[in-house]
């Protein structure tokens, strides 16, 4: 008996083209995992695909902000043992210099779409017995938050605080609801970031482990909320974050 095993489980993934919703799609494929990978990016989706093991592997492009995108999404999936929401855009700026539409935009991409991806799920009966749904989150707006993130905090926020009301609403369903709240992970985002390679690097001094975090390292915590292994787990915001936050 494995309960960590995700063998013939039919799992979801947004945000599959790139950084942790690559790895996500990657590591559960080797898991023995049926993937769905949704993106805007075709090419870029196509390149996870052929890095995935296995072949029973499928994507649908969709752009979560588009309602009529994602209604075709869920009309296509078929039944789901596993959600998981990778999507979502930085965006750092200061208070003084955001324009509503900044707000608007962080908001409906990283929390927003999310909400309504998950509604449409429910409604559409998309969910087997005792499936999970994981949101990736992040230590900022839950546990601390840095100049510049003020609308990124809020929107990382709400998606925690959403995550606990549907994890009590679904709970008679057998639907299990948590997020993963990450610190810093090495992603393509840092290399084209403004921030220069001495400034990371003192940065990771921060960290009690010296560094940041690799994207499989979160994609090993979802497998692990994804598996009968967590089966009494809802609810839940599980930091990953080399120990920033017990500082």
């Amino acid at each position: 008996m494995n309960p960590f095993s995700l063998k013939d489980k039919t799992i979801l993934v947004t945000g599959a083209s790139s950084g942790i919703g690559r790895a996500i799609a990657i590591v559960c494929s080797q898991m023995g995992v049926n993937l769905i990978l949704t993106g805007r990016n075709e090419d870029k989706l196509k390149d996870t695909l052929s890095r995935c093991e296995g072949t029973n592997h499928n994507y649908l492009l969709a752009d979560l902000n588009k309602k009529e995108e994602i209604e075709s999404l869920v009309e296509q999936l078929p039944k789901l043992d596993g959600f998981v929401n990778s999507a979502g855009i930085v965006k750092t700026l200061l208070l003084t210099f955001m324009e509503l539409n900044d707000i608007n935009e962080i908001l409906q991409t990283n929390s927003i779409s999310v909400m309504n991806l998950t509604r449409l799920l429910i409604i559409n009966k998309k969910f087997n017995k005792e499936s999970s749904i994981v949101y990736i989150s992040s230590i900022n707006g839950n546990n601390c938050s840095v100049i510049g993130n003020s609308a990124y905090s809020a929107s990382k926020a709400m998606l925690n605080g959403f995550m606990k009301a549907i994890a009590l609403e679904l709970a008679s369903k057998k639907i299990r609801v948590n997020c993963v709240n990450p610190a810093m992970i090495e992603t393509d985002i840092l290399k084209n970031s403004f921030v220069d390679a001495e400034d990371i690097k003192k940065d990771k001094l921060k960290y009690p482990l010296k560094r940041y975090g690799k994207p499989e390292e979160v994609a090993y915590a979802v497998v692990y909320l994804l598996s009968d292994a967590a089966q009494w787990i809802t609810g839940s915001s599980l930091v990953i974050d080399g120990g920033y936050t017990i500082q």
